[in-house]
């Protein structure tokens, strides 16, 4: 009797953990990359974006960013905020037609941009460092794809350059990408403050992790119940019935 309820209470054990990794492995974020936050802006206006580079070496931090902005899709004003322990600089190209920025007309752009660590202000392993930019006005284009190339302390360069894949799938290497969407005609309805305000990517990050956390208490309970509810039935079959 004790060597039963012993083993299906370990098998029960086991199947909560192997249910619960699963719960859990889904829910683990793919391999990290650099990305653009937030996602989306309006063509004509101007954006404030941040670069968001994680480091992925478990040995080597990240001292070099270089954000190359789209030839296609070129922006009149770009200016970036200052990051502690990191310089930054900028280069420009002569863009043909002339982009048209407050009454005048601009015959070059920025390119490139570069943020170098000085000190100990490196991106160091299990750590993320935002680089935040305001640009515009933002192009008549649907997406803007930045690539960027990220620096290592021991010369490795993670390189995410790749466009985003016709049929939707991430590639290898993917390079941020800022999708823009038309401005609203003159004269039609302005959307409220509160429709337009969207919680950001760490806002939605916490969020999901409260649902899966949610979910996996709730499928852990649930076995638990069920084995209780299994060494009870069991118990009460071995168990003789008291005679009157």
């Amino acid at each position: 009797m004790t060597r039963f309820r012993r083993t299906a209470t370990a098998a029960a054990a086991l199947a909560i953990t192997a249910a619960a990794t699963a719960v859990l492995g889904f829910a683990g974020p793919a391999s990290a990359h650099v990305t653009v936050n937030p996602k989306e802006a309006t063509q004509g206006g101007y954006a404030r974006v941040a670069f968001r580079v994680p480091n992925e070496s478990d040995t080597a931090s990240t001292n070099k960013l270089e954000v190359v902005l789209p030839e296609n899709a070129p922006v009149g004003s770009v200016s970036t905020m200052p990051v502690p322990g990191w310089t930054v600089a900028t280069e420009k190209r002569k863009v043909d037609p002339p982009i048209e920025v407050h009454g005048s007309q601009l015959t070059e752009a920025v390119s490139k941009i570069t943020w170098t660590a000085t000190g100990d202000a490196a991106v160091k392993p299990g750590q993320f460092q935002e680089f935040p930019v305001s640009m515009g006005p933002l192009p008549k284009v649907d997406t803007m794809v930045f690539k960027v190339l990220q620096t290592y302390s021991d010369g490795n360069i993670s390189r995410w350059i790749d466009d985003p894949a016709p049929g939707g799938e991430e590639p290898e290497n993917p390079a941020p990408v800022l999708t823009l969407a038309a401005a609203a005609p003159e004269g039609a309805a302005t959307p409220t403050a509160a429709a337009v305000a969207a919680p950001d990517d760490d806002d939605d990050d916490e969020g999901n992790g409260l649902a899966v956390g949610l979910g996996v208490a709730g499928l852990v309970a649930g076995l638990a119940g069920l084995v209780l509810g299994g060494l009870a039935f069991t118990r009460t079959r071995r168990e003789p019935v008291a005679k009157a």
